[in-house]
């Protein structure tokens, strides 16, 4: 597939853009918009035909929002469209236990009111998310969707050649032309691996189980951590008595509840769930992740960037995914503006460089610490039990860590890009 017979190129089939993008999910259309308001010609080629895209009705996904992800949206003017469906996250309590027994008499808990920005993020369902982003990108002149269409090769011609520095060579055998070409196509990424960049990759042994379930009482807009030896729950606040559900647990066991009816699934789930938000029951339906953690040796090659999964892919288990996905998108769209407004070419190496240095050390950072909670929380060890009770009571203990914690939820740390201040 890499590497077939060139199709007949017929008249109008070639293509002229300045940026490239290979994936059309969340990050791909967030970085087109951001592009084309800054004044970029977009190509977005989507393996997704637009026609399966309707409206599914609620399927039980949604996203947890870091603030600073909700200004980015607000910045591209998609946040009045979604605020609406968005339910603001005032606090989130961390507890350790195990099913059935309740959580240990330790606790964080993360309070909005004490940075004062407002909430720490939005929950946003998957189907509003990604519509929005539809809308926008077929209401921009700048931006070209293609969607329905496959990437089976990419040509990088020399640096100093003109706006056909790279070509991309559709399944359609359509061309498209641009300066630089950005792979936001997920962890198995066919542009890193055609640009010829490698992954450090392992596996967890653990599988997500996501889904939505309605509730009988209120959940005040917390989000609850609850972790447990064999891996952590997340459950998440939606509009209404509703609750965004991440389980992880060991491979085996996830593959067991996934195959059970909506009741033995239920059943299942109740001891971890426990009772706090009264009787539940399922709302939409049910998805399963393996997880691991993937990374990038490089975020770039000649004319070549990776934003979001394709750079890194980390454990859910702080919901940082598609917040670092997001912020690469701000932190490019930034560089890539900066290096035009000083004459220099989008695609060259020294351009490219600079997003490398912002985002791969943050990344690979994030992503390591990721690996270290879960590791540190996923087991029954007495030892590290006592170990992790203390140091949650010791932050919980100390405002100031509390509101590093905070801000760091809130994605307030770090060198933020203009488009997440």
């Amino acid at each position: 597939m890499d590497n077939p017979a060139p199709a007949a190129i017929l008249p109008g089939m070639v293509q002229e853009h300045d940026i490239t993008i290979v994936g059309g999910g969340l990050n791909g259309p967030a970085l087109a918009l951001a592009a084309a308001k800054a004044g970029f010609r977009v190509a977005v080629i989507d393996a997704e035909p637009l026609e399966t895209r309707a409206d599914p009705g609620f399927d039980g996904r949604a996203y947890a929002l870091a603030l600073a992800s909700c200004r980015l949206l607000d910045a591209l003017g998609l946040w009045p469209a979604l605020a609406e469906h968005a339910q603001p996250m005032l606090e989130i309590k961390v507890t350790d236990g195990r099913a059935g027994e309740g959580p240990s008499p330790w606790m964080l808990h993360f309070d909005h009111a004490e940075v004062g920005e407002g909430p720490m993020g939005h929950m946003v369902e998957d189907r509003y998310l990604r519509h929005a982003f539809l809308d926008a990108m077929a209401a921009e002149e700048r931006i070209t969707h293609l969607s329905g269409e496959t990437v089976v090769a990419q040509d990088v011609t020399a640096q100093d050649a003109g706006p056909r520095a790279i070509t991309l060579h559709l399944a359609s055998g359509k061309e498209v032309h641009g300066r630089l070409l950005v792979g936001c196509d997920g962890r198995g990424s066919g542009t890193a691996r055609r640009a010829g960049i490698s992954r450090t990759a392992w596996g967890y042994g653990q599988t997500a189980i996501v889904c939505a379930v309605e509730h009988e009482l209120p959940h005040h807009g917390i989000a609850h951590q609850f972790f447990m030896p064999h891996g952590p729950l997340a459950i998440l606040p939606l509009t209404g008595n509703r609750c965004s559900i991440v389980w992880s647990e060991h491979d085996a066991d996830a593959a067991r509840i996934i195959a059970l009816d909506d009741a033995g699934f239920l059943d299942a789930l109740r001891p971890a769930f426990g009772s706090f938000l009264g009787e539940i029951a399922l709302a939409g339906a049910r998805f399963s992740y393996p997880l691991g953690l993937t990374l990038a040796n490089s975020f770039v090659a000649p004319r070549v960037a990776l934003v979001g999964d394709a750079a890194h892919g980390m454990h859910p288990i702080a919901g940082q995914g598609l917040n670092a996905g997001l912020r690469d998108v701000a932190a490019l769209a930034q560089v890539l503006t900066e290096a035009r407004q000083r004459g220099e070419d989008i695609g060259n190496a020294a351009v490219l460089g600079r997003y490398q240095q912002w985002r791969r050390f943050d990344t690979a950072t994030l992503a390591l610490a990721t690996d270290t909670f879960n590791r540190l929380f996923s087991n029954d060890n007495p030892a590290l039990r006592k170990l992790r009770d203390i140091g949650m009571g010791a932050i919980g203990a100390v405002p100031a860590l509390r509101r590093g914690f905070v801000r760091e939820a809130a994605g307030l740390t770090g060198d933020l890009p203009a488009l997440m201040r």
